[in-house]
């Protein structure tokens, strides 16, 4: 039986993520603020073993008790997501230092602590897979998110140097880069009018959203060691082509 553990498994990626583990016959750790119900039932009627850890990602301790609950359940953890995050649309001149610390906190430190706390599980196992959910806002720079960005800045660093040095005693750690996603996180920020799905669709040279089940897909393929096992330290962007496409507006639309 391989086990994974899954942050922020309430909702969007996260609740996808562990439908498609479920249906790979993986059993599940199931992390978020409250009971994460609905995922909870969806995994349980493909079949899988699911336990739920609650906690905030950024408290040490609550982290250590997660990381107790699944060892004494399951014995092992195989696959760690680092799913859960927060974003936090403001101008930089307007941002606080309470509103940029949450966002380290949660983004970038809480990774940290999941990916210490059940990475020295799978160190002495010498196996293991950790998938951090990063954002292309990682990888470039996007207005009105200073905070968000730097902390996905963060979290690419963190990837390549976990995977430099936990890849020769058999735990990889990759990143998935997703683009834009048809999430909770997308519908809070355009109800309040940050932008429109033709902003994005225009700038996407797929001419979509990316949908939860296509980063869930890339996570299951990033957690199977059959299919990866020689892919650590990789940035996988799941963006529609958003990052290869240097072309401006006019010339973008004018291939459709």
């Amino acid at each position: 039986m391989r086990v994974a553990v899954i942050t922020g498994a309430g909702q969007g990626i996260g609740r996808r993520a562990a439908e498609i583990l479920a249906e790979r016959g993986y059993a599940l750790a199931l992390n978020d603020l409250r009971t994460p119900t609905e995922t909870l039932e969806s995994v349980s009627k493909l079949g899988a073993e699911a336990i739920e850890v609650l906690g905030d990602v950024s408290d040490e301790a609550a982290v250590l008790r997660m990381a107790e609950s699944v060892i004494a359940r399951f014995g092992r953890a195989d696959v760690l997501v680092n799913n859960a995050g927060i974003s936090c649309i403001r101008r930089a001149e307007d941002l606080t230092a309470a509103e940029w610390r949450r966002v380290m906190d949660v983004n970038l430190l809480g990774p940290f602590l999941c990916s210490q706390a059940f990475g020295g599980h799978m160190l002495r196992q010498h196996s293991g897979s950790i998938i951090n959910v990063a954002s292309i806002a990682g990888l470039l720079g996007v207005a009105e998110r200073s905070a968000y960005n730097a902390s996905k800045h963060g979290l690419v660093g963190l990837t390549r140097s976990l995977a430099a040095e936990w890849g020769g005693r058999g735990v990889r750690c990759n990143a998935v880069c997703p683009g834009w996603v048809k999430t909770p996180m997308d519908s809070s920020a355009q109800d309040e009018g940050h932008y429109s799905d033709t902003d994005i669709t225009d700038r996407i040279p797929m001419a979509r959203f990316a949908s939860a089940d296509d980063i869930g897909q890339a996570i299951a393929f990033l957690a199977d060691p059959a299919l990866s096992g020689f892919v650590n330290g990789h940035m996988l962007n799941v963006d529609g082509g958003w990052c290869a496409d240097g072309s401006w507006d006019t010339l973008r639309l004018k291939q459709r």
